[in-house]
């Protein structure tokens, strides 16, 4: 009888997943369907290329839009269908809804909205209402669902079903619905672990299907306003903030679609990590930049020491700046004088003195007030003589030569903010003039350096991009009716890695914002630049002035496992004792591994870390390893592995595009790898002032394995969580 049994349950399974198979089927070919008369419709529109400029000028419009839509339908081989949700029998109903095996309403989750020919729903887009139980529901919070199907899938093939059955809610005693038990509904998803165990690559992986209740909550939060989401090592704040961006363009198509939205990350690797998330969203049209990006016509590459790094990060070179471009507007130190055919034309000081003050006070930018000067520049010599000449002639005469272009230029002179700030870096007098009375002697002199040749020849700093972005504001563009140059805003920024902002990059941020809408996503215990924030309460006066922000944070660590997490969990400094590291959903996992090198040790320094790569990789498989160090140390382990003949990546080339990536730990935040190999945790808790909240991101990036090589003593903390691993 339990031989029958058995058989009848696989026979049962097999009929379910046979029956599940045939829907995502249907759905794939209605999907098709519409990709095919989407490109039908075009095919016919675009027979008729002649015809009027404006009906060309349609075409246009309709040809972008119509390759826009095909790109949203667009899978690249993922996952169409993550699963269903049957309601309960007066549950909420709506489009998509079809009748469960027991009466209740069914709804088919998916990337996106799906619907046949007679435009009845397939599958409902995971950015709708209804689907929100599928993230959402718990044992403790069913959210009106009796059954949550999810599917385990390849592709368009099924590999097999995951069902979970609700019983109806459970109040507390004062009618509440008790607190979510996340362990639990952890425990219950088979998909979530599937994800959390698989390798790893140098892209984020496809993870929409998992999402979990407390990262809903903060993916579809409300549009206004600031919110400010803290979240540790593996708890998703990358894909929270991600899913986030593509959730609000769904739900707010109209401004959003039009004002746009931006993903500022903290480094071209971690864009290059993430870039296929959205497109894989059916949202291709939102940027994704680092703040060097947003400047596109200069070169941006590494970072200033810390000391300069903390002065140009300051809110006072707002005012540094400003005073920078206001010494360019000046009057002249000698008077002019122009011969225009039998007159001699004069310009006095003291009458360039007015035409800079009026100029001031009529110029909302300085390179717009530029025409306001030479407008008053030729009238002032027009005037000049007893029979006054016409100012428009003589500036078509004389506006070339160079004697009024040296006067003009001495006295308003065009620029762009690398010419600004090439100037002001390379003078000690200019900078002397600038910062008198904002900063201190040895902040001024941090800031010198040497001009080049050429503005243009010059290779800035990421520290130095706030700066010229201020100038920007200020300086306008150089051709007032171009939009080089211009500040393009947006109806929603999304910022990763927030907590390592200085105010002169918020002041950046928030002047790329239309209306004051933020998500700023980070972790404090991973504030690791020279202005680290010891708590979100210093950055709220500078993003939020006029309303207090909402705060989110995410609990749950899904990436990182416990044994790993309580390691790395040991460098946490003393000022941050109240910030709660995240509860690891993976208990289990193998303890870190700590290789002592003796200074007799042949295997020692980089030999010692060739030889750990090699034992390292058949245990991650098709996963990916990092070997994690200082940045000083980045050039020299490469290159032992280049000499053993091992493939790999840098920091500054193919970091995590291939199996073996050597990279400094400030390149690797916000990023996993499977293994992580951490060579000197000391001289990594040496290279800042934060040094040991970097060592605690360096050991938080394996989602398996990790290894700690020292030749040199370990820090304290970190000695004594190695002794209680047996290290």
């Amino acid at each position: 009888m339990d031989l029958l049994s058995s058989v009848s349950e696989i026979d049962v399974a097999r009929s379910e997943l046979e029956a599940e198979q045939a829907y995502v089927d249907h759905a794939h070919a209605c999907l098709d369907a519409t990709r095919r008369r989407i490109r039908e419709f075009w095919e016919r529109v675009a027979a008729g290329r002649d015809g009027t400029h404006a009906a060309r000028f349609e075409r246009d419009v309709l040809e972008h839009r119509v390759f826009q839509r095909l790109g949203q339908l667009e899978l690249g081989g993922r996952s169409l269908c993550f699963g269903r949700i049957d309601l309960r029998t007066g549950g909420e109903g709506g489009d998509g809804a079809g009748e469960g095996d027991d009466g209740s309403e069914t709804f088919y989750i998916g990337r996106i909205g799906v619907w046949d020919e007679d435009q009845a729903a397939v599958l409902c887009d995971w950015r709708a209402p209804v689907a929100e139980p599928f993230f959402r529901a718990t044992g403790r919070q069913p959210l009106g669902l009796a059954r949550r199907r999810r599917f385990v899938s390849r592709g368009s093939r099924l590999l097999g079903l995951d069902d979970e059955h609700f019983s109806p809610g459970v109040l507390d005693g004062d009618g509440s619905p008790t607190a979510v038990d996340p362990d639990s509904a952890l425990r219950e998803n088979p998909a979530l672990q599937a994800v959390l165990e698989a390798p790893r690559t140098g892209r984020l992986g496809d993870v929409t299907a998992t999402i979990q209740a407390e990262q809903d909550d903060v993916i579809r939060a409300p549009l206004p306003g600031v919110l400010i989401v803290q979240g540790g090592p593996g708890t998703g704040k990358t894909v929270v903030a991600l899913h986030r961006a593509a959730y609000l363009i769904y739900t707010h198509r109209f401004p959003l679609a039009g004002q746009g939205v931006l993903v500022i990350g903290p480094n071209p690797v971690f864009l290059t990590y993430v870039e296929q998330i959205l497109p894989s969203l059916g949202e291709a049209g939102v940027r994704l930049a680092t703040l060097g990006d947003l400047l596109e016509d200069v070169p941006v590459s590494g970072h200033d020491s810390e000391p300069v790094a903390r002065t140009k990060g300051d809110a006072r070179m707002a005012a540094v700046v400003r005073r920078a471009v206001r010494t360019r507007q000046r009057a002249l130190r000698e008077p002019l004088v122009l011969d225009y055919g039998l007159r001699r034309l004069r310009l006095s000081t003291e009458a360039s003195a007015a035409i800079v003050a009026g100029a001031r006070r009529r110029a909302r930018t300085h390179n717009g007030g530029r025409r306001f000067v030479v407008e008053a520049f030729f009238q002032s010599l027009a005037t000049s003589v007893r029979r006054p000449v016409d100012a428009a002639e003589l500036a078509d005469a004389l506006g070339e030569t160079l004697e009024v272009r040296r006067a003009l230029d001495w006295m308003w002179p065009q620029l762009t903010p690398a010419h600004l700030l090439h100037d002001l870096f390379g003078s000690r007098a200019l900078l002397a003039n600038a910062a008198a009375g904002v900063l201190d002697d040895a902040e001024i002199e941090g800031l010198y350096r040497p001009r080049r040749a050429h503005a243009d020849d010059v290779v800035w700093t990421t520290d130095d991009v706030p700066l010229l972005d201020e100038a920007r504001m200020l300086l306008g563009p150089r051709n007032p009716r171009g939009n080089a140059g211009r500040i393009r805003t947006y109806g929603h920024i999304v910022v990763d890695e927030a907590q390592d902002l200085s105010p002169m990059q918020l002041r950046m941020v928030g002047r790329r914002s239309l209306n004051g809408s933020l998500t700023l996503v980070g972790d404090i215990a991973q504030a690791t630049s020279a202005w680290a924030h010891d708590s979100w309460d210093s950055l709220v006066d500078l993003v939020s002035p006029e309303a207090p922000p909402r705060f989110a944070e995410l609990t749950i660590g899904y990436r990182v496992p416990q044994p790993i997490m309580s390691f790395a969990a040991a460098c946490l400094p003393p000022e941050l004792a109240d910030l709660v590291p995240p509860r690891a959903a993976r208990p289990g996992g193998e303890p870190p591994r700590i290789v002592r090198l003796p200074g007799t040790d042949p295997e020692s320094g980089a030999g010692a870390v060739v030889a750990a790569v090699r034992r390292e990789l058949p245990h991650v498989g098709a996963g990916n390893l990092a070997v994690i160090c200082a940045d000083e140390q980045v050039a020299e382990l490469s290159g032992a592995l280049a000499a053993a003949g091992m493939a790999h990546g840098t920091s500054a080339r193919q970091a995590l595009g291939m199996q073996v990536s050597v990279c400094s730990a400030r390149t690797l935040k916000g990023l996993e790898v499977d293994a992580a190999l951490v060579v000197e945790p000391a001289r990594i808790a040496a290279e800042s002032a934060a040094g040991m909240r970097l060592l605690y991101v360096a050991l938080s990036r394996a989602t398996q394995r990790l290894t700690v090589i020292a030749g040199e003593p370990l820090p304290r903390p970190l000695e004594e969580a190695a002794t209680a691993v047996g290290g």
